[in-house]
């Protein structure tokens, strides 16, 4: 008999797009947001809003974020891993790819999931 799972968590938020005449658009978000909703129309997804941004060092900015949130060392990483830290360093600044089974490695020591750093 297969075991419980754990169940997802349950999104409490709704996103809604209206459409309708321009000029009463304020009075539509005046309305909504007495209900707890919020106007995100004016938003822009974060990947656009920093000009440098390179998609392929994604996982060494996760690398790195992940490794300075617990307090720990390129070196001391590398001991718990059993990475060389020049890899470490090299991963962190996109210039070396994190494979399955160092992201692996890495998540564990890291206490992330290791699906970040890919």
């Amino acid at each position: 008999m297969p075991g419980l799972t754990k169940k997802p968590p349950i999104d409490e938020s709704v996103t809604l797009t209206i459409t309708g005449p321009l000029d009463r658009k304020e009075e539509v978000v005046a309305l909504l947001e007495k209900h707890g909703f919020i106007d995100v129309s004016d938003s822009i997804p974060w990947r656009e809003a920093f000009d440098d941004h390179d998609e392929t060092k994604e996982p060494g900015y996760f690398l790195a974020g992940a490794r300075c949130k617990e307090g720990v060392t390129q070196k001391q990483l590398s001991k718990a891993t059993g990475i060389p830290q020049r890899h470490i360093s090299e991963m962190e600044n996109g210039k070396r790819p994190i494979g399955k089974t160092l992201a692996k490695k890495l998540g564990e020591a890291l206490d992330v999931d290791y699906r970040v750093f890919l």
